[in-house]
């Protein structure tokens, strides 16, 4: 498993948590960014991250902003991308389980270290069912994308 990660300044504390944690399980990852707490534009990151899942390069994606709101918004504006923006254990398990997710956003300032490890782990490790129902539901994302991302 290969997981692309990208953060702006409001999730740069959190993004050395998550490469520490993700060493230390030995899981690859490619970071895009960013590297300083100086102010940058989210969507540049969340892009870069959705383009390496999109493309395969990445199995999976982790953006951190302040809040998760605006990675999610823009992660989910990539063809192919279903970004789950979670901040509770059972909200990634369920994001990864029911919607075939492949994205994951979380914000630095609405949850701590703890808790963020925890959500990533629940994302990471948590296989999409393929109950008929939910690829059903997965297959009209992706009907409704063909259809409006052209």
């Amino acid at each position: 498993m290969k997981i692309a990660i990208g953060c702006d300044h409001g999730g740069i504390n959190l993004k050395p948590v998550l490469t520490k944690y993700l060493e230390g399980k030995g899981i690859e990852y490619k970071d895009f960014g960013t590297y300083g707490t100086e102010s940058v534009d989210y969507n540049d990151y969340a892009v870069a991250v959705s383009e390496a899942v999109v493309s395969g390069e990445c199995d999976l994606g982790i953006l951190i902003c302040g809040t998760g709101i605006g990675m999610s918004i823009m992660a989910n504006k990539i063809k192919g991308i279903r970004c789950g923006h979670c901040h509770d254990v059972f909200s990634a398990k369920m994001t990864r389980e029911h919607n075939d997710a492949n994205v994951l956003a979380l914000g630095e300032r609405v949850v701590g270290p703890g808790l963020f490890l925890e959500i990533v782990e629940a994302f990471i490790s948590t296989p999409f069912c393929g109950q008929e129902r939910h690829a059903r539901r997965v297959a009209k994302i992706k009907d409704l994308e063909n259809k409006n991302f052209k």
